[in-house]
């Protein structure tokens, strides 16, 4: 798998090429399959709808790597925090917003035995040379949304109770912890061949709240599934860090490469990022929406600045206006540019 050779530190003629939101709403088969199902946690618990949206962008564009279809979100979902998704409202959770709350919380991961079934389904039919990718969220990333109850720019409820109730948010971060930690092992057990950490609101923090929420939680995370996994590899996406937090955040958590956002200057990550782990990233998806020249160019000079031995994909999801040939344009584009 040109994929896992990258993981690996195994040289590579060409960039391997996946994208974050691959299975999504641009496409129309998504969107029909997504019509069958009665909501979207019943969509990503419903093995046979997850796994067919799981495979349909290898099918239809030839990515090097399939990605769970599931979301962040399931985890409070396991957790029995009541979470809704509103039809372009974005997720509705029943925020938690006093200590006592914390043990009512009744975490059981047989509510996800759904997803370990799909990836079974997604192995059994993807190609040998196809990576199968799980993930699941930043644990910093997923107690915001668990606090704060819907997505927010700021998420201030965090950030406050990370500056001034530090044991409140140590008793869920540790909760959330063992939870990923199972998650993720449920996952590899199940099939798939890298993991993905998605630190989605890394950036709301910096220095030594980065260091404490995103960097050490990370590090404890990837060090207790290296015990036990030692042969899976780690993606971290810490997006929206600082650059100077970007470099702490590869150097230190132990992953073994280094997602991008489309904020981070390719010849920081040349110079830098780099020379410490395998990168990944980070075309702009506005580029991979509007197509054509602009897009292709961006995506020839990636390959120039960081190489073949270097992960294909855009600095955030596909937006889900996304025309699918642009989409179909860019991995046959991708792919053409070797060494």
């Amino acid at each position: 798998m040109i994929l896992l050779n990258v993981l690996r530190n195994i040289q590579t003629t060409r960039m391997p090429v996946w994208l974050m939101r691959q299975a999504g709403r641009y496409l129309p088969e998504y969107r029909e399959l997504r019509n069958k199902a009665d909501g979207f946690i019943d969509f990503c618990l419903s093995p046979e709808l997850a796994a067919r949206a799981t495979l349909q962008p290898i099918e239809k564009f030839g990515m090097d790597a399939a990605i769970l279809f599931a979301d962040i979100l399931l985890i409070p979902f396991a957790f029995d925090q009541k979470v809704v998704f509103n039809e372009g409202g974005g997720p509705i959770l029943e925020a938690l917003s006093e200590e006592k709350q914390l043990g009512l919380l009744n975490w059981d991961i047989e509510r996800l035995n759904p997803v370990f079934e799909t990836i079974e389904r997604v192995y059994d039919e993807l190609d040998d040379d196809k990576a199968l990718i799980g993930f699941s969220g930043g644990l910093w990333t997923v107690a915001c949304y668990m606090m704060q109850g819907r997505s927010q720019p700021s998420f201030p409820k965090a950030l406050a109770c990370a500056q001034y109730d530090p044991e409140f948010m140590k008793f869920l971060m540790d909760a959330l912890h063992d939870a990923t930690l199972e998650y993720l092992g449920r996952q590899i057990e199940a099939g798939v061949d890298v993991l993905q950490i998605f630190d989605s609101h890394a950036g709301l923090l910096q220095g030594a709240f980065f260091d404490k929420y995103v960097i050490q939680p990370t590090k404890d995370l990837v060090a207790a599934l290296k015990a036990e996994y030692p042969n899976v590899p780690v993606i971290g996406f810490p997006r929206g860090a600082s650059l100077s937090d970007y470099e702490k955040y590869a150097a230190e958590t132990g992953v073994d490469c280094v997602g991008l956002d489309q904020d981070v200057p390719l010849e920081f990550a040349r110079r830098t990022l780099r020379l410490i782990k395998p990168l990944q990233g980070n075309l702009d998806p506005e580029l991979l929406l509007k197509g054509g020249a602009p897009m292709k160019n961006e995506a020839e000079k990636i390959f120039r600045e960081l190489g073949p031995n270097h992960i294909f994909n855009l600095g955030h999801g596909i937006i889900k206006e996304t025309p699918p040939e642009n989409v179909a344009d860019l991995v046959s584009f991708v792919k053409s540019l070797t060494v």
